[in-house]
């Protein structure tokens, strides 16, 4: 939903910065820098210890980063909400930090919301399962849209129709192996005809 890459790349900046004590701008990062992950990034920078420079730098560089939604998603899931359709985020970030990301126009839709306090981040599928046991809906009645290796492989194992968003960082033959059912080429996919896939599972 969100168009983040800027942010993350510049909040990786950032990060080097403080723990290396000198400016690095995210045109020193490492090819591929947003899909790997981001202690691996760091580590590749000469930062000895990763971990403790997220600890330290990364909240509040990322805060000060401003990131926007793509264009169409938010329409796509009020056309879904007009129709009935419960919309919900399972998500590695923490509540208030999800808080400054959307806005409240999608935040006051959202019937469900999953966040790494609230059960292990993907690939492992608890907070799928967490988010349906809240919806009280069956896997089969679901779909899940995202842009990441982990988002396929935990809707996989949730058993829930796994739908890669090819807007996002990883290519599509990567998000194919990562287990997508269905790609979805552009934003504007988001909306009603995601349930057009519902069948396939419903059927298997």
């Amino acid at each position: 939903m969100l168009d983040s890459a800027a942010a993350v790349r510049s909040t990786l900046a950032a990060v080097a910065t403080c723990a290396l004590g000198r400016r690095v701008t995210p045109d020193d990062l490492p090819p591929a820098a947003l899909r790997r992950p981001r202690c691996e990034v760091l580590a590749l920078l000469d930062i000895a210890d990763p971990d403790d420079a997220c600890d330290r730098w990364w909240d509040g560089a990322a805060s000060a980063i401003p990131v926007e939604l793509f264009p169409g998603i938010l329409c796509g899931l009020l056309a879904l909400r007009a129709q009935g359709t419960a919309v919900g985020v399972v998500t590695v970030q923490d509540p208030d930090r999800l808080r400054s990301l959307l806005p409240p126009a999608l935040s006051e839709m959202l019937d469900v919301v999953v966040t790494r306090q609230d059960a292990p981040p993907k690939p492992a599928p608890d907070g799928l399962h967490l988010a349906l046991n809240r919806l009280n809906v069956p896997p089969g009645r679901v779909v899940f849209v995202g842009d990441s290796l982990t988002d396929m492989t935990a809707a996989r194992a949730a058993g829930i129709v796994a739908l890669g968003a090819v807007w996002g960082w990883h290519p599509p033959a990567a998000l194919r192996a990562a287990g997508a059912d269905h790609l979805l080429p552009e934003p504007a996919s988001i909306g009603p005809s995601l349930l057009h896939h519902l069948p396939l599972i419903d059927s298997a």
